[in-house]
């Protein structure tokens, strides 16, 4: 269990703290949706679905001290599950998982004034709700689909025409542009954790869903990237080996 911080913390601290709990469920039903999915037997007692506040996460049964030490996310997930299309229980449990991160989220700024809660509430409602990744409402494809066949050599990690990862590879002449592509770019989300675009950070994008990723959410390194000619991220991969 828990236990919340007996100090006040910064609106920094707590939205930290939100973030690497939001990061940890993005993770659960995203690129280890399988092995979440095989977590949440509906033969076993309520599950609840834990983020934690260093990006990890966890199916475990619900505290037992009442009440808890922070409020609890939604019980009995693993209930539904065989019910429902694989997709819309993903999706239920990413909006009971919002609530709940909006709710650990203020219960720990109780004490903050209005101007605090509304800056913390402003920098959580920056990031896309778990939901919103989990169902690809706001996922880089979208970005890329009114621009041309092009753009993808606009990003700092680049594909040259051999398929081959690049890192910063501008174009002659492009020099100058680099802080308007990033700004152009800005809402780019990666599609394991959803944070957006940075250009100090290695990405990459896969060949056969479009979308972009961190290297070090994927477990690719600029390195590595370099001997990728075709890049499938691991939900393309796993969607592959289902269909042999």
């Amino acid at each position: 269990m828990e236990m919340a911080a007996s100090n006040p913390r910064s609106v920094e601290d707590i939205f930290k703290d939100y973030s690497g709990r939001r990061n940890g469920i993005v993770r659960a039903l995203t690129y280890d949706v399988d092995a979440f999915y095989a977590l949440c037997d509906p033969e076993k007692e309520n599950l609840c679905l834990y983020g934690h506040p260093n990006d990890s996460w966890e199916v475990e049964l619900p505290a037992e001290e009442v009440p808890p030490e922070l409020p609890e996310p939604a019980l009995g997930i693993n209930f539904a599950r065989d019910g429902m299309n694989r997709k819309d229980w993903l999706s239920l449990v990413a909006v009971h998982s919002d609530s709940w991160l909006l709710s650990v989220a203020f219960y720990l700024g109780a004490r903050f004034n209005r101007n605090e809660r509304k800056r913390l509430f402003t920098m959580i409602n920056d990031l896309p709700t778990v939901f919103e990744v989990v169902t690809d409402r706001k996922q880089a494809k979208e970005r890329f689909s009114a621009d041309n066949s092009g753009t993808k050599s606009k990003l700092t990690m680049k594909r040259s025409s051999n398929g081959q990862v690049k890192n910063g590879d501008l174009k002659p002449g492009e020099e100058g542009r680099g802080g308007e592509e990033e700004d152009e770019h800005s809402e780019t989300l990666c599609g394991i954790c959803g944070s957006n675009y940075s250009a100090d950070e290695f990405w990459i994008g896969c060949d056969v869903c479009e979308k972009w990723y961190h290297g070090k959410c994927v477990k690719i390194t600029p390195a590595k990237a370099d001997s990728i000619k075709h890049y499938k991220c691991p939900h393309c991969s796993s969607s592959s080996k289902k269909a042999r």
